[in-house]
C-alpha cells in the first residue's frame, strides 16, 4: 500500500510548492526577496538515502520533466538536475554517515548547488541580468532559510515513511 502513496506524496509536494509561494507572506523575508521552496527535491533526496537510489532517480526524472514543463520555459534544466543531484546524494552518503543530520546538511548543500546551477544557466541563456551578489542575497539566502525550516519540520517523518516504504517493497 505504501508504494502507491509515494507518487501521491510527490505529486502533493509538487503542487504544494506553488501554493506555498502564493500564500507565503512577502514581508517574511522582505518584499524584494525571492523564496523558492524545494520541498519536492528534498523529499526525493531523502527517498534516495532512506530507500533506494533507483527510486530516487526515477522520481527525479519524472518530476524534473514535470517541473520543466509546468514551471520553466526551458526543458531540461530540472530534468537533468534532479537525477544528477540524486546520484550525487547517493555517492555522498556512501562517504558520510547516513543519519538525519548529515542527510539534512547534504540536502541543503545540494539545494544551494541547484539554485546556483539554475542561476548560471539563466545567465548563460540571458534570462536574467541579476549579479551573483544580488542573487545570493535576494534569492539564495531566503531559499536556504525556508528549506532549512522545511527540513527541520519534515526530516523525521520523511525518514520514517521512506524506511517503511522500503520495508513494504522488499516484502
Amino acid at each position: 500500500m505504501r508504494k502507491y502513496l509515494l507518487p501521491f506524496l510527490f505529486l502533493f509536494l509538487f503542487v504544494f510548492e506553488s501554493i506555498f509561494v502564493q500564500y507565503l507572506p512577502t514581508e517574511m523575508f522582505g518584499s524584494d526577496r525571492i523564496t523558492v521552496p524545494r520541498f519536492l527535491i528534498i523529499s526525493i533526496l531523502f527517498l534516495t538515502v532512506f530507500s533506494s537510489r533507483k527510486y530516487g532517480i526515477i522520481y527525479g526524472i519524472i518530476f524534473g520533466l514535470l517541473f520543466d514543463i509546468v514551471y520553466t520555459g526551458v526543458i531540461g534544466i530540472y530534468l537533468f538536475s534532479f537525477p544528477i543531484f540524486v546520484y550525487l546524494m547517493s555517492k555522498l552518503m556512501r562517504i558520510l554517515q547516513t543519519n538525519i543530520a548529515m542527510v539534512s546538511l547534504a540536502s541543503l548543500l545540494l539545494i544551494v548547488l541547484l539554485e546556483i546551477g539554475v542561476y548560471e544557466i539563466n545567465v548563460v541563456i540571458n534570462q536574467t541580468d541579476l549579479s551573483f551578489a544580488d542573487f545570493a542575497s535576494l534569492r539564495l539566502l531566503p531559499t536556504v532559510v525556508l528549506n532549512s525550516a522545511f527540513i527541520i519540520i519534515a526530516s523525521y517523518p520523511l525518514k520514517r515513511h521512506f524506511e517503511k516504504f522500503m520495508a513494504s517493497v522488499s516484502d
